[in-house]
């Protein structure tokens, strides 16, 4: 018997950072989990944030906005996948 499908959280941001600190908030970003760094330019970060709820999702990003040299940490955009689970016998569920 198969396990239901979960939802799986991906969300994009813009982070705009003091241009002097945009080097130190990209090596504290490097660092944290379910975060990854899709390009900078000119004090903007543009970062995709993975999750299991829109909960996690804001959280991680609360964390980013406090980080020292950040200006702002604003969400851009959120899809919701429905992640594939696997049966007790090995086979994945389609759904």
């Amino acid at each position: 018997m198969s396990e239901p499908a979960a939802p799986y959280h991906i969300s994009s941001a813009v982070i705009a950072t003091l241009p002097a600190r945009t080097e130190d908030v990209l090596a504290v970003l490097a660092g944290m989990g379910n975060v990854e760094v899709h390009g900078h330019a000119g004090g903007k970060i543009v970062v995709v944030i993975e999750g299991t709820s829109t909960g996690m999702l804001g959280e991680c990003l609360s964390r980013i906005s406090l980080l020292e040299g950040v200006i702002a940490a604003n969400m851009v955009f959120e899809h919701v996948e429905m992640e594939e689970r696997q049966s007790h016998d090995g086979r994945s569920d389609a759904t």
